[in-house]
């Protein structure tokens, strides 16, 4: 593997559309690829989401009991927590939890159109 290989992470939606109207305007992502219906692909900083589609080989190569969605999470760091979370209610995003506050900082969780789980991070300030 080269040096500059990047992984993603793989989420099996339902709607690829949806998807990247989700992650790109409510999220702030940027498009990379878009041949949806089946696939596309989105990046924020050094993070890529697949987002494979009912039709797609990604989708198609889970197996049957393991198609539902998990507890996993991507982790997207915040500047201002706050105002994130103002924003997304603006927007009509869901906010999944209440912010919760740590020795690491505060997060919230939001899900995608297909239940995706997002952690929306803003690390404490550091003296």
């Amino acid at each position: 593997m080269s040096d500059d290989t990047h992984g993603g992470v793989r989420y099996i939606v339902s709607d690829v559309e949806a998807a990247i109207d989700f992650y790109t305007n409510q999220l702030g992502f940027t498009l990379l690829s878009d041949p949806a219906p089946p696939f596309a692909d989105v990046a924020r900083g050094s993070l890529c989401v697949l987002l494979s589609g009912p039709g797609s080989s990604g989708a198609r190569a889970t197996p049957p009991d393991a198609d539902v969605p998990g507890r996993n999470r991507i982790h997207v760091v915040v500047d201002d927590l706050a105002a994130e979370v103002e924003r997304l209610d603006a927007g009509g995003v869901t906010l999944l939890t209440d912010v919760v506050s740590g020795p690491g900082g505060q997060q919230v969780l939001v899900a995608d159109p297909d239940g995706n789980l997002v952690e929306l991070f803003q690390p404490a300030s550091r003296s």
